[in-house]
């Protein structure tokens, strides 16, 4: 663990490597688990102002989830989240022809109906922030439904925290990304 201004890193998204390889797991980080995705404050409002945008983009089954439970629930664990379709996937998740998961409010963003992309969680995954009163927590989050974006990712030589530079930088600034680049550069 490394500290860049007020937080604290872990060495793993230095060290591993990881690609999404959607070909191979279908986008199932947005299917597979027992909570929906973590959302801010922020988002929370967010999600409701363009939820009548996003709406379009969404399947039956995630309208319905979200018009019975709303754009965001409070999990049992006191935490902000997007709902889920009968406890299972995302109430935001779409599906192309191939059956790959893909996300409605990216789907929203890329058409140009909006302005923002996805919740944080979701664009910085497989890095997870956790955060505390003085600090926030940055770590590599490994799951096995990942395993193909692993190997992908050492095949390609990418870092984590290259894959997730666009994230990073949404979550933490130019300066904070540079900074973990002179730690990376310094590491290796």
């Amino acid at each position: 663990m490394f500290q860049l201004g007020k937080t604290i890193v872990s060495e793993d998204i230095i060290e591993k490597d990881f690609v999404c390889n959607l070909n191979a797991c279908k986008g199932a980080c947005c299917i597979e688990g027992e909570a929906g995705a973590p959302v801010t404050d922020e988002e929370v409002e967010i999600l409701r102002e363009i939820y009548p945008k996003v709406k379009p983009f969404l399947r039956p089954e995630g309208i319905a989830a979200i018009e019975a439970q709303g754009t965001h629930i409070v999990s049992q664990q006191d935490e902000l989240e997007t709902p889920l379709v009968n406890g299972k996937e995302c109430a935001y998740v779409t599906f192309s022809k191939q059956g790959v998961a893909g996300c409605g409010i990216e789907d929203a963003y890329n058409a140009g109906a909006i302005t923002f992309r996805k919740p944080i969680s979701c664009h910085l995954y497989p890095v997870r922030v956790q955060d505390y009163s003085e600090f926030a927590a940055v770590n590599y989050h490994k799951w096995p439904i990942c395993n193909d974006a692993c190997v992908l990712g050492k095949e390609l030589k990418v870092p984590v925290y290259k894959f997730v530079k666009e994230a990073l930088i949404r979550k933490f600034g130019e300066n904070w990304y540079a900074e973990l680049e002179k730690v990376a550069r310094d590491m290796n």
